[in-house]
């Protein structure tokens, strides 16, 4: 579309972030990219310790079907106790801040 008919784009100049608070949808995209980072840290620490799911989820006291949904980087219904279960099994400690 050309002329004086031209809507300006009212996300020219903004950010992805303020795209996504602007519909409501930073919360969750950023629930999903944090719990997606601490999955992946938790692989990474069992896979340097060469420690498996059955043998995390001995040491947590849970079962493996927990520690599928704790490592399923789309699941968000994880506890705090869990992850700090988890970050404890593998000689870590979980941390959260507000920024």
């Amino acid at each position: 579309m050309t002329g004086d008919h031209e809507l300006p784009n009212k996300h020219i100049g903004s950010s992805f972030d303020d795209f996504l608070a602007e519909d409501g949808l930073l919360p969750d995209v950023e629930a999903v990219a944090i719990k997606r980072v601490i999955a992946f840290q938790i692989e990474q620490e069992m896979k340097r310790g060469g420690m498996t799911k059955s043998e995390l989820a001995s040491r947590m006291g849970t079962s493996r079907s927990a520690v599928d949904r704790l490592l399923d980087p789309e699941n968000q219904a994880v506890t705090l106790r869990t992850l700090e279960r988890a970050a404890g099994v593998l000689g870590k400690r979980l941390r959260l801040e507000l920024v």
